[in-house]
């Protein structure tokens, strides 16, 4: 190995915010993605039944669901919004790509994986090795994106001038099933956390001047059509993509995603990013607990101090 190349547990010290005047908190993290949806019942039931959620949370209108909060223990991870007049999302809009939950090891995602394959397999859409992690894909009964993953130890992850080494390499299901499934029965073993959030944009430039030189994130990569930004050393935490949406202007309200949630660990940090958020003419608002504002293409944010 080069001696430019790095295996750490943390991105090199020249790789962080050459966009950023001012940098995110190293120990910033993703919270539960909201989403509008049109079913919500059945949304519930896919991903309690399917994904092996729990229901944390209700929020009842006129006998109605109109709010569910699904996680594990104590953490949300998903947040369902009822919002049956909405007009469907359209795929080529700036939105949700996927969100992205994390598994603490391999055992619990092949429990999870293997749910997939026996209730919802029409919604699975393929699997890859990133080398920083390995991933299977699939959608909610909606079309929202959803990336079920375990990372690899952060000792093997590669980092050249600052950015990190992903690739996209076939994954076997099966073989990966054979390996890691050891009790399917154990199921009610679900994500851990949010581990990132991965949108569609109309433009990457854009992007990075958004995500990174405003809210202080660090490019991990940049694949001209894809983006790739993290807090604290992690391989990503947001990502942001064309693939779909090249051009792409600000997002009507539609089905699909509601809010981005980020957490930052003291409220100073809120305070810091809500002077970057004005000082380059971004509307928010602050009621002392939650920072709200939208990125260029109307993705709503939402900052809250863990």
């Amino acid at each position: 190995m080069s001696r430019d190349m790095i295996t750490a547990g943390r991105a090199p010290a020249e790789a962080t915010h050459a966009d950023a005047a001012e940098a995110i908190a190293a120990r910033t993290a993703m919270d539960a993605v909201t989403l509008y949806v049109r079913d919500i019942d059945a949304m519930v039931r896919f991903y309690t039944h399917v994904i092996a959620l729990d229901v944390l949370a209700r929020d009842a209108q006129d006998g109605r669901p109109a709010l569910v909060v699904l996680g594990r223990g104590e953490t949300p991870l998903v947040a369902l919004r009822e919002a049956r007049g909405l007009p469907p999302r359209d795929p080529r809009s700036a939105g949700l790509f996927h969100t992205a939950l994390l598994f603490e090891d391999h055992a619990a995602l092949a429990r999870v994986v293997a749910r997939v394959a026996a209730y919802a397999p029409g919604l699975y859409t393929g699997a890859a090795d990133h080398l920083v992690s390995e991933a299977f894909y699939l959608d909610d009964p909606e079309g929202n994106g959803i990336e079920l993953y375990v990372d690899r130890p952060r000792d093997q992850w590669t980092w050249r001038d600052g950015r990190v080494h992903m690739d996209s390499l076939a994954l076997d299901p099966n073989a990966f099933l054979a390996a890691h499934l050891d009790d399917p029965e154990e199921a009610r073993v679900a994500p851990a956390t949010v581990g990132h959030v991965h949108l569609q944009v109309g433009d990457i430039a854009q992007a990075r001047a958004f995500y990174a030189g405003t809210l202080g994130f660090a490019v991990t990569a940049d694949l001209g059509s894809a983006l790739f930004v993290s807090a604290g050393g992690y391989h990503h935490h947001l990502a942001m993509n064309t693939w779909r949406s090249m051009g792409a202007g600000p997002r009507p309200v539609q089905l699909g995603l509601g809010e981005v949630s980020i957490v930052v660990p003291e409220r100073d940090d809120v305070t810091a990013l809500a002077d970057r958020l004005a000082h380059r003419g971004v509307a928010a608002a602050d009621d002392g607990a939650t920072l709200t504002f939208a990125d260029p293409w109307r993705n709503e944010i939402r900052v809250t101090v863990a």
